[in-house]
């Protein structure tokens, strides 16, 4: 059975329990899940190259936010990457003894750790990036010039509306054992 059939029988049989669970919308209607779904079929296209070179995908996103400065503040590349720090020490340090990337400390705060890319992590991304153009402009084409234009468009904007204000929060549950909780249940048996 293929990948994508795979996916779509166990996304229908989740959506199936789902539907019967909790009044939500559809599980293939999930805003997460689209996205999710969505940079998996564009990370399958760069996986092979990636894969050539020894690189994972994380390894390969700081390279490339490095190759974009001359020196970034581990926690500034946390967050500039989206990984956690503990992550990111991990695989700095991998990084490291592969000579890929240099990090030292400032003498006025040995705390804080500077991190920058080495020569042969420059030499990667000048191996790396021919075939990643090349990509790229497959998949603009495939999907065409405009739309990608439009849809990188779209989640900017997608990311600073929700950058902008703070997330709605629902209102509190009550407190297992309280008469408020009691009461809530009484009114929906069943539901917990």
């Amino acid at each position: 059975m293929s990948e994508t059939r795979t996916r779509r029988r166990a996304a229908a049989e989740v959506e199936a329990v789902s539907a019967h669970a909790v009044p939500m919308r559809d599980f293939s209607r999930s805003l997460p899940m689209a996205l999710l779904r969505a940079r998996e079929a564009v990370m399958r296209q760069f996986r092979p190259i990636l894969r050539a070179h020894d690189l994972t995908e994380q390894q390969w996103r700081i390279l490339r936010a490095l190759s974009a400065v001359e020196q970034i503040e581990a926690s500034e590349l946390a967050r500039a990457t989206y990984l956690l720090g503990p992550s990111l020490s991990r695989i700095l340090r991998d990084l490291e003894a592969r000579d890929l990337i240099r990090r030292r400390s400032p003498e006025s705060d040995l705390r804080r750790a500077l991190v920058s890319i080495a020569p042969a992590g420059l030499a990667v991304i000048a191996a790396v990036a021919p075939r990643s153009e090349a990509i790229y402009a497959e998949i603009t084409d495939r999907y065409g010039p405009g739309k990608l234009e439009t849809l990188q468009g779209l989640l900017g904007e997608l990311e600073a509306v929700l950058l902008a204000s703070p997330p709605k929060r629902p209102p509190a549950r009550p407190k297992a054992g309280s008469g408020k909780a009691r009461q809530a249940a009484s009114r929906n048996p069943g539901r917990d």
